[in-house]
């Protein structure tokens, strides 16, 4: 960025433009580690500013990339050409929540977290739950169309968005979507939007479906001796049509990392962990709760146990909660990525990541939302070892490739950002990976926004 540029933003954002290194630094970097340092960091507080900035960039040809809290997997918010982060941390106010249309209107930069809060106070529900919910953003949430532990029974964050407004690469500011729950007229412009990682425009508010918050909900913790017993068990679940609200898996190896610190008895023998909950009305969660555990015996759990009130439920997740804290025990480097397969093919796929591990000799940590077919494959490696990091690789290759044998997906919820950008025709396939691109140059015709990420050579920005 040159002099006349940073001139031009001071206008717009005042003292709420830094170009200092301490704060280029703090916004370089998100949970891959990777790092790359902007040239400016800006906090804007309207639509205007954004629309002004993107307007900016496109007469200068500096790239702008949109950040949240920096809590994404896959690269998405490092700014790989430099140029200027804007950051919508301070775009943070829910505007309105209807309880009588069930919607809720919020700007980006509002903590995921905090509405799923405001909701509840009003006895409603917005089931969107990535594991960063305490701190990552609305509009983060919808630029990699997060999931969570919900979304085995309510779907994921693109199912709750109605509308957008945003400003698209051209500086346009578009408003897309309804307010209300049916809408067909023209193109889904939302959900293009939506998990398109900040590559073809800006959010600067958001309207979201919001439910009724379920009645009460049951908490049941199994043992299984092996992943072939406890992902078959997962099969086993969904067959007899049942829906919960959440199906985690934990394979041995997560097992074995809190197994000190869970505060919970695991028993010496168990291989495989499954936490399953149901909710809905009280009279239909007993029973479904009780055809779940009977589930669980069927298919070879070792130990079933139910939470008995709140503090149960809060202990029974403390498992789960702390594998991935507990990763750094392992190794200090964790290359995390996110594959669903199709929930009848999770022994398959679970046989195959120990197999892999064994032949690459890596340490891989397996947990996630077995419920939809989520695996979090977890590779942990020293950082030190160039051999290590070269068998790591390979692996990560040979899972995608596994993954869309099995008829899945190498992103469910990460996003592809820049670690992924690589195998992106592996599953879309050259045609797809030309249209995406023809649909970024309509969005986007220079290229300024978020530069270098989906696509391995992306863009038309210039530092």
């Amino acid at each position: 960025m040159d002099n006349q540029a940073l001139s031009a933003l001071r206008e717009v954002f005042g003292e709420r433009l830094d170009t200092s290194r301490e704060q280029c630094i703090c916004y370089s970097y998100d949970a891959t580690g990777k790092m790359f340092l902007p040239d400016a960091v800006a906090f804007p507080t309207s639509a205007d500013e954004v629309r002004r900035t993107i307007l900016l960039a496109n007469e200068r040809l500096f790239p702008v990339i949109p950040r949240g809290a920096g809590s994404g997997f896959s690269g998405g918010s490092v700014p790989v050409q430099g140029g200027l982060v804007l950051s919508m941390e301070r775009m943070d106010r829910i505007l309105s929540i209807d309880e009588e249309n069930l919607v809720a209107v919020v700007e980006p930069g509002v903590v995921t977290e905090t509405l799923k809060e405001e909701a509840r106070k009003r006895g409603l529900f917005y089931p969107p739950d990535p594991a960063s919910l305490k701190f990552c953003t609305i509009g983060g949430n919808i630029a990699e169309c997060s999931g969570g532990m919900c979304a085995v029974k309510y779907g994921v964050t693109r199912d709750y968005v109605l509308g957008l407004e945003a400003v698209l690469g051209t500086g346009e500011l578009v408003r897309t979507g309804v307010v209300t729950v049916k809408g067909v007229v023209g193109y889904d412009l939302t959900r293009m939007l939506v998990g398109s990682e900040g590559t073809l425009g800006i959010v600067t508010k958001a309207v979201l479906k919001l439910i009724p918050y379920p009645e009460t909900i049951a908490t049941i913790l199994a043992f299984f001796r092996s992943n072939h017993d406890g992902s078959k068990a997962v099969v086993g679940i969904i067959g007899e049509r049942i829906t919960p609200c959440a199906l985690e898996l934990m394979d041995r190896t997560a097992i074995d990392c809190v197994r000190e610190n869970a505060g919970l008895p695991v028993p010496a023998e168990a291989g495989c962990a499954l936490l399953i909950e149901v909710d809905g009305p009280k009279e239909s969660v007993s029973a479904e709760a009780e055809r779940v555990e009977q589930a669980c015996r069927r298919y070879g759990a070792i130990e079933v146990g139910r939470a008995a009130d709140a503090e149960g439920r809060e202990r029974l997740w403390t498992l789960r909660r702390s594998i991935s804290p507990a990763l750094r025990q392992v190794n200090p480097v964790k290359i995390n990525e996110d594959i669903v397969v199709p929930r009848s093919r999770l022994p398959e796929m679970l046989a195959f990541l120990a197999d892999l591990a064994s032949r690459q000799n890596l340490r891989i940590v397996n947990f996630g939302h077995a419920g939809d077919g989520n695996v979090h494959v977890n590779v942990m490696i020293s950082g030190t070892d160039e051999d290590e990091r070269r068998r790591a690789d390979e692996a990560v290759a040979e899972v995608f490739r596994k993954t869309v044998a099995l008829g899945g997906t190498i992103s469910g919820e990460h996003g592809i950002g820049i670690s992924k950008a690589p195998f992106l025709e592996m599953e879309v396939g050259p045609l797809g990976v030309s249209v995406m691109k023809r649909l970024k140059t309509c969005f986007d015709p220079n290229g300024i926004l978020n530069p270098g990420k989906i696509f391995v050579e992306e863009g038309m920005a210039r530092r």
